[in-house]
């Protein structure tokens, strides 16, 4: 019998970075060059909906007060429970981040059959979670603390005290960007477009390299 054809090498690209980093705005970039981008955030919130063993776990934890009578994720009073209790969170993380893990892995074998050269990932949590390690590459994007704290207090309209408290729940910018392959800076100084051009560049050619 003929020796079976390996599939092609499609790279698997984390990107995260600190609230109001500019994660977002980075991956439209991406997207716009023809890659695919899993949008972890997105995702986490359709799974604990959606996927029946995620529900059960979450019930187990919380209650079943958890979802509603309409099946849709009572999310206000979950929160209420999970962030005075670091345990339960804990609990609650490791709950949906392994559900994440498995179906942003799947998603991208799918994409690898496709024949792309690499997907990527978009997650705010990614290196708290420990999701960089499934990964062949990370890419944080970096922008001063006060910039970041100005920029959500803008979009969600919150008050800085409350964009502290979120900043609580994620690691320090340095620590991310001491385990970065690429680092986008989007502090203003520097333009976006050229930073990704040229990781979009590295990263082809290391697919192609690799196949």
């Amino acid at each position: 019998m003929p020796e079976k054809k390996k599939n092609k090498t499609c790279l698997r690209v984390g990107i995260t970075g600190g609230i109001g980093s500019g994660k977002t705005t980075v991956c439209r970039i991406f997207a716009a060059l023809g890659v695919p981008v899993y949008d972890a955030d997105y995702w986490a919130k359709w799974l604990i909906t959606n996927d029946p063993e995620v529900k059960l776990a979450i019930e187990a934890l919380v209650g079943p007060e958890a979802y509603l009578a309409d099946g849709s994720y009572n999310r206000t009073l979950v929160a209420s429970v999970v962030f005075h209790d670091k345990d339960k969170l804990a609990a609650l993380n490791a709950i949906v981040h392994p559900a994440v893990e498995r179906h942003s892995a799947a998603w991208h074998d799918r994409y690898a059959a496709l024949g792309k050269a690499y997907t990527l990932k978009e997650a705010a949590l990614m290196v708290e979670s420990g999701s960089h390690r499934h990964l062949d590459f990370l890419i944080v994007v970096t922008a001063p603390e006060a910039l970041r704290i100005r920029r959500v207090m803008e979009r969600d309209h919150l008050p800085e005290t409350a964009v502290r408290d979120r900043l609580k729940n994620q690691l320090p910018e340095a620590e991310k960007a001491a385990l970065a392959d690429f680092r986008i800076n989007n502090d203003g100084t520097q333009l976006l477009i050229p930073q990704v051009w040229a990781i979009h560049q590295i990263l082809t050619v290391r697919a192609r390299l690799d196949n």
